[in-house]
């Protein structure tokens, strides 16, 4: 099973008489009657990443990831709680100083704050963040509509290229690599964004697991299918040297996860609304599809509008 199925088949049923937990089919438990929004997220050595040599980095990786999940949400978030599973290794004086270090700048860079959690003492590395925030309202999934555009924000599959570099998987030259290694340890989850998605936003979620995984959760419970314009789905200038002179598939290397951009679809008539916005915050927003009738089949097109396969749709964990 992945763990989506393990879900479903084991805990879904649990939560049906708590609409807030939104029958665990979306990013967020939300108490529309309080405001509440809170996520969830454990973070493994070697699954999520690949070693604790730069403990600083690690933190800012998946504190930033986390609060992804309210900002795709359309959700500032405000407060974080983690808690550590290590050993005196991991948790030397020389690693805390730099994880206390570096959480004080994510504070100060997210105008978030620490509000709790825990420690306990294991062989295997691991942390769980909870990130909170406060909203009325929130961008749902399954709530797009048949003839939405598909936007993304950012650039795809440069964290990839961070990780496969890391693994000495690829080489490329140390200015290029310390491009890629950011991205990786560093993503930049477009937290101005998030309270402008209810002006155009029908449907979202953050790019965890992979573009074409995420779009598919993203509707996952409606009857609608998703035409993709390979093209169209925007890379940086280093990557898209790198494919060049590599001869790599662009498609499989933008569904690879850990980016933490946000995927959403929108009406097409909100198109001038989505640039003007994208041009007053700076930020780079693309439209890369159109969500089709679920009677059709979800496809690719290449640049020449031909059908091509992706070999890699996201990661899973699987049990």
């Amino acid at each position: 099973m992945d763990e989506f199925q393990l879900i479903r088949s084991f805990f879904s049923k649990l939560s049906k008489k708590n609409k807030s937990s939104l029958l665990l089919n979306d990013d967020v438990f939300f108490d529309k009657k309080k405001g509440v929004v809170i996520s969830v997220d454990t973070y493994n050595v070697r699954s999520h990443f690949l070693h604790f040599k730069s403990p600083d980095l690690v933190i800012k990786k998946i504190l930033r990831s986390s609060i992804s999940d309210l900002i795709c949400k359309g959700v500032n978030p405000k407060y974080y709680f983690i808690s550590g599973s290590g050993n005196k290794s991991t948790f030397s004086k020389k690693n805390l100083l730099k994880i206390s270090q570096s959480l004080s700048a994510e504070q100060k860079k997210y105008k978030i704050y620490l509000c709790g959690g825990d420690t306990t003492f294991s062989n295997k590395l691991s942390f769980t963040i909870i990130s909170m925030g406060y909203s009325k309202k929130i961008i749902y999934r399954n709530k797009a509509k048949e003839n939405d555009d598909i936007y993304v924000t950012g650039n795809l599959g440069d964290s990839f290229l961070g990780l496969q570099i890391l693994n000495k998987k690829i080489k490329v030259n140390n200015k290029i690599s310390k491009f890629f290694i950011d991205k990786y340890y560093k993503p930049d989850p477009p937290t101005n964004l998030s309270q402008h998605l209810f002006k155009f936003a029908n449907t979202s979620i953050d790019i965890s697991d992979g573009l074409i995984d995420d779009l598919s959760k993203m509707i996952n419970k409606q009857s609608l299918s998703y035409c993709l314009n390979e093209k169209k789905i925007p890379v940086s200038q280093n990557l898209s040297k790198l494919i060049k002179l590599n001869k790599l598939k662009k498609i499989n290397i933008i569904s690879r996860g850990d980016d933490y951009q946000v995927l959403f679809t929108s009406d097409p008539v909100k198109s001038r609304i989505i640039q003007n916005i994208a041009k007053s915050l700076g930020i780079k927003i693309t439209k890369i599809g159109k969500i089709i009738s679920g009677n059709n089949r979800s496809i690719i097109l290449d640049k020449k509008d031909k059908q091509i396969r992706a070999k890699y749709k996201g990661y899973k964990h699987l049990f």
